[in-house]
């Protein structure tokens, strides 16, 4: 259990807030590329609790994120015009280039200079594989690790986001409790794993014939191992099999607010889990193939069926009950919510309130991960207080371009020998891949 003063202060991240200082030192996700390609290339955007609008020139591809409110009259830029390589409030005609700057006011007299003097909030933006990238703190941008997906081709990611009615703590804390799986993503009926594509938890356990349901239920009590890396943590289930053999499944928790899971054998996904404002998030997913191309199509009709556009809201929620079906929890899943492990996430983080009461929680040794990503939270709020410079990831270039993987993947051999049985595994991969994902390095 915690304070409520302790509460506040890992999860509250408007500007100013101890939390929100430290997401704003790292790239965040802002939106999908996928969004800018309707006929009107200007989106909302509302990131760690800030109303921001996203544009696209239609000539130079140049984007542009900047202040909502128009520093005129407080007009919503959301409908401004994009044109000269600006973004045009409709109010009065304001030009503003993709870095904030006022370059035309054309209501003004003709030798009138105020407008070099004014300029809206903006942010730096890029896109990476499906997803448009802001970063909010001050000074220089940090670079981008060396991550499978972004140095993946275009071709083998595949990016996806939902949004979810809770708190970014409880969203992230789902994603970093390996044990949770075995019962809330339990299936009472194991499908078929030749049609397990795209979807989570319905592949085969590793090389074998057995589907990975199968054996999360049967093996439900799994150790854990957690490891402080440069990128996070990572986090190790091991479950004893038969015959000498163990299963073991990697996952990490990639700092400040991602996860980074396995798909399938040969597909892994980096997951943000994004403030919208202290009560809301988005949950921004890369899909990265080590193998074929993936199936984008079939990836995004699996996902758009279960959600509304344009704000990606799931269709299974609070006003629906998650689709529970009491006759499904007694013969087919253990949560009577349909087989989207995405909804099963959604109800445990939602269900908990808007923000966790964690004054009134207690945590168990399944949650070793929580424990030591909430330290490594505080850490950098202490550090980032003080004036440190230790953030994690807080590294040149050519650090970041040495900050690989990470590796998450499921494995399975003799007990013994776990330890270089997940690493040959992730190194056989990576070796095989048509795109030459980077090695890891040894000590990785």
């Amino acid at each position: 259990m915690m304070s409520q003063e302790q509460n506040d202060l890992i999860t509250r991240i408007g500007p100013g807030q101890p939390a929100g200082e430290v997401l704003r030192r790292y790239w965040m996700p802002a939106a999908l590329t996928k969004e800018l390609e309707a006929d009107r290339p200007v989106i909302p955007v509302r990131l760690l609790g800030e109303d921001l609008a996203l544009f696209r020139d239609g000539e130079s591809g140049e984007l542009g994120l900047v202040a909502r409110n128009c520093p005129h009259r407080g007009a919503d830029m959301c409908y401004g015009r994009v044109e000269n390589g600006g973004i045009r409030c409709v109010f009065h005609g304001w030009l503003y280039d993709a870095d904030g700057q006022c370059l035309e006011q054309p209501g003004e007299p003709a030798d009138s200079t105020m407008h070099e003097r004014i300029k809206i909030k903006s942010y730096p933006v890029v896109e990476k594989n499906g997803i448009v990238w802001t970063y909010m703190g001050p000074g220089e941008a940090p670079p981008f690790p060396a991550f499978d997906c972004f140095v993946a081709p275009e071709s083998h990611v595949f990016a996806f986001k939902g949004w979810w009615e809770c708190n970014w703590l409880q969203a992230l804390e789902v994603g970093i409790d390996p044990v949770h799986a075995s019962f809330l993503h339990r299936f009472l009926e194991d499908e078929d794993t030749k049609d397990s594509y795209g979807k989570q938890f319905r592949g085969e356990a590793a090389d074998t014939n057995k589907p990975l349901t199968q054996l999360l239920r049967e093996y439900p009590a799994p150790e854990l191992k957690v490891e402080e890396t440069e990128y996070g943590l990572r986090i190790i289930a091991l479950r004893d099999l038969p015959d000498g053999q163990r299963h073991v499944r990697v996952t990490n928790q990639v700092f400040p607010c991602a996860i980074h899971i396995p798909m399938s054998n040969d597909m892994t996904i980096t997951q943000w889990h994004v403030p919208i404002d202290d009560e809301n998030c988005y949950w921004y997913a890369m899909f990265t193939s080590f193998g074929e191309p993936v199936d984008k199509d079939k990836m995004w009709d699996q996902r758009v069926k279960e959600h509304t556009l344009p704000d990606y809201r799931p269709v299974r929620n609070k006003s629906n009950e998650y689709g529970f079906d009491p006759v499904e929890q007694v013969s087919k899943t253990y949560t009577g919510m349909g087989m989207d492990i995405n909804v099963h996430d959604q109800w445990a983080c939602e269900s908990m309130g808007p923000i966790q009461d964690r004054t009134d929680e207690h945590l168990a040794t399944s949650d070793a991960a929580i424990v030591r990503y909430r330290r490594m939270l505080r850490a950098a709020i202490k550090n980032l207080a003080d004036n440190a410079e230790s953030l994690p990831m807080n590294v040149t270039a050519e650090q970041a371009a040495e900050i690989r993987g990470p590796a998450a993947l499921d494995a399975i051999g003799p007990h013994q020998d776990w330890e270089n049985v997940w690493l040959d595994r992730d190194a056989a991969r990576r070796q095989a891949s048509p795109w030459k994902a980077n090695p890891l390095k040894a000590a990785s």
